[in-house]
């Protein structure tokens, strides 16, 4: 597809004609950062997390000790044992190995090829001017980060609107009890017969009406309690006042609606970034995480009680989610500021680290050490030739001392 875009000189030529400011890519599709370099242009990368964050690893050159900035899919927090950050440094270097050799095998040969000259994709994504990072450090473990590096978690997050008669009539109709808000994102269209049938039976044992976004067709054992929608304003009921609790997939926008307006979580994870994103909720005291193959009606029921009834878990989240308020400018406002800035400067380069112009040696100062091995070397073998010269004259000295007496 990209060589194709690329192929097309005249499309080029129109839009290098359209004079545009700025160009904001998502790294998840890929070559959005040679397209820019095409038309010249200055760009910003939006992402949650990409290849495992081998990408801001090593193309952005974000800094990530291994001691306590663990890696996206292993489950672990910043407190880690011996053993957790030796499987940690294995882990990291395995997916640093593995994106390099998938960079270029697949990669690298197309942008040498578009740009006419030998390139990589770590040359060109580390060109990008801003990289918006859609967390924050109400979801972040605290670990460093680049000036040209903005975190924006919850930058679709608004205020909720009043829901529509029919939706508010049931969700009046849950008394003090409440709702439960489930939704397993756009991408879940089925579940097997049997999911289905443990999920609902499980929905059907708790005192609260659920809302449940699921387009498949209707469990057997799903009860008056419990209704089915094609689509749900999502938003909207995680800030109703009357939301309890939130079941979700752990995808990154839902999971920011619920710390924005503090709802706390059961996750089912599925794919992706999500288990790592209901851990980082787990280990924060504000959700509650299951396995959706292997759980029982009973786990169901019993993880919604619990984030339910037990204040710990709002405690939590109204925690998080005064973190997430408690900011000097909104997350979209300040989205919305780095893509003007840089549309005004004709880029921020100036907020790139010089680590992009150093070899792989010379950002970890391999060069420098072994210069200063050679030198502590050559100290060494003179001061040991030294002594030894020393003790050999002094043994003569004293052999011959012996012989004339």
């Amino acid at each position: 597809m990209w060589r194709c875009l690329f192929a097309r000189g005249d499309l080029l030529e129109k839009w290098s004609k359209e004079q545009f400011d700025v160009l904001l890519t998502d790294p998840m599709t890929m070559c959005g950062d040679l397209l820019a370099q095409k038309l010249n242009l200055p760009f910003i990368i939006s992402l949650r997390f990409s290849f495992g964050s081998a990408l801001e690893r090593l193309c952005g050159q974000l800094p990530t000790p291994p001691s306590y900035v663990p890696g996206v899919g292993l489950g672990y927090t910043d407190q880690m044992d011996f053993l957790q950050r030796v499987k940690n440094i294995l882990f990291q270097f395995t997916q640093d190995v593995l994106f390099t050799l998938v960079s270029v095998t697949q990669w690298d040969s197309l942008f040498t090829e578009v740009m006419g000259k030998p390139t990589t994709l770590c040359d060109t994504m580390g060109k990008a001017d801003i990289w918006l990072i859609r967390t924050y450090w109400d979801f972040e473990y605290p670990r460093p980060f680049l000036p040209n590096f903005k975190f924006v978690g919850g930058l679709h997050c608004k205020p909720a609107k009043p829901l529509p008669k029919e939706l508010e009539k049931f969700v009046q109709s849950s008394g003090d009890d409440g709702i439960v808000v489930f939704s397993l994102g756009s991408m879940v269209k089925n579940l097997t017969k049997e999911r289905a049938n443990t999920i609902a039976s499980a929905l059907g044992q708790i005192p609260q009406k659920v809302l449940w976004r699921y387009p498949g067709e209707k469990p057997d054992t799903l009860a008056p309690n419990t209704r089915l929608y094609d689509w749900i304003p999502q938003n909207d009921l995680l800030g109703h006042p009357k939301t309890k609790a939130f079941i979700t997939h752990g995808g990154t926008n839902g999971l920011y609606e619920a710390i924005y307006h503090g709802v706390p979580m059961v996750g089912l994870p599925l794919f992706a970034d999500q288990p790592d994103n209901i851990i980082h909720m787990k280990t924060k005291g504000a959700a509650v995480m299951l396995d959706i193959n292997k759980m029982e009606s009973k786990d169901l029921r019993e993880a919604l009680i619990d984030v339910i009834n037990n204040p710990m878990y709002k405690e939590s989240i109204m925690r998080l989610s005064r973190i997430h308020h408690d900011q000097p400018m909104k997350p979209l406002d300040q989205a919305v500021f780095w893509i003007e800035f840089v549309m005004r400067n004709k880029g921020a380069k100036h907020l790139r680290v010089e680590a992009h112009n150093l070899t792989w040696y010379q950002y970890h100062c391999l060069d420098v050490a072994a210069f200063l091995l050679s030198i502590t070397a050559v100290v060494m073998f003179i001061f040991v030739k030294t002594c030894s010269w020393v003790i050999c004259k002094c043994l003569r000295r004293t052999t011959t001392k012996n012989k004339i007496e």
